[in-house]
């Protein structure tokens, strides 16, 4: 997301959300990761999820930035960071963050994910206790056993959604060919799926989220978060419980499933629902977002 100046390069867009928010570049632990940082205060680290950027986060970023010193990611593979041939595994992933937050002068950090950004942020918790205060895990668990039971075909009458793209991101080769260059269509079904009200991701802010995807290349990268899961699973049930406070975010359905997993991950869990949202909370419901995270990191 880089280049063409329309007000959608990263420079562009940090700079847009005023609080000195500015766009940055590290070389960590043999990749180049892209992140955006503003405001003072105490370090909050936050991972965005598939298919979306850091970007995801500017509704929330200008007030987080009051109180914290705000670092949204574009991890490994994603946005503006590189894109090498290995590294996918979440817990290798959670090494990157802890190196960008060493290169950074932070010793301790609060971290918060959605969707993949969130097993790695689990992930972080759990392999550096000493480099985490607090975890937030948003509408997302680590991945675990459970999700090889996931259904492509329905039974009659059995409610969705039916989590195909998992599988389809597994296929050598072929998602490239379908999407590059096509990516918006994939951008449109994901948001199709989980908005309530499709205008908290208009126009503008789906493009943003296409161009990041758009090349083959970025779609390949796209999909080794997907192939490393075999292993995220079994390095998933190597950890130890995590000994750091730990809110969940979550609506309806995946919130009563957070308070049952949660509690058996984390020695301290609270969890919290979102309510008039499904996946994409941080952009459907940014200031009830806000309070829960302000109410947990302080």
């Amino acid at each position: 997301m880089t280049g063409i100046r329309d007000g959608m390069s990263d420079a562009e867009l940090a700079a847009s959300l005023g609080s000195g928010f500015t766009s940055e570049h590290a070389e960590v632990n043999g990749v180049r990761l892209h992140y955006v940082a503003g405001g003072t205060g105490s370090p909050l680290v936050l991972l965005p999820g598939w298919p979306e950027t850091w970007w995801e986060y500017r509704k929330v970023m200008p007030a987080l930035a009051e109180r914290h010193r705000v670092i949204a990611v574009d991890i490994r593979g994603m946005g503006g960071s590189s894109r090498p041939e290995a590294g996918y595994e979440k817990k290798a992933m959670a090494r990157d963050v802890l190196e960008l937050c060493r290169h950074l002068g932070h010793e301790r950090v609060a971290i918060a994910g959605h969707g993949i950004g969130s097993m790695v942020a689990f992930a972080f918790a759990a392999c550096h206790p000493e480099a985490c205060d607090r975890l937030v895990m948003i509408n997302t668990t680590h991945i675990d056993e459970s999700y090889l039971e996931f259904r492509i075909m329905p039974r009659p009458g059995e409610p969705g959604p039916y989590r195909w793209w998992l599988g389809f991101n597994l296929v050598p080769d072929f998602p490239e060919a379908v999407l590059e260059g096509r990516y918006r269509h994939m951008i449109d079904y994901m948001f199709g799926l989980s908005l309530i009200d499709p205008e908290a991701i208009p126009e503008r802010d789906r493009e943003v989220y296409a161009r990041a995807y758009d090349s083959a290349d970025a779609i390949r990268a796209s999909k080794k978060w997907f192939q490393a899961y075999q292993q995220d699973i079994a390095d998933f049930y190597s950890y130890d419980k995590i000994t750091v406070p730990v809110l969940g975010l979550a609506y309806g359905p995946f919130y009563a499933y957070m308070r049952e997993k949660l509690p058996q991950q984390g020695v301290d869990v609270r969890v919290v629902e979102i309510e008039g949202s499904r996946n994409y909370l941080v952009e459907e419901q940014p200031q009830a977002v806000i309070k829960a995270l302000e109410e947990f990191l302080d």
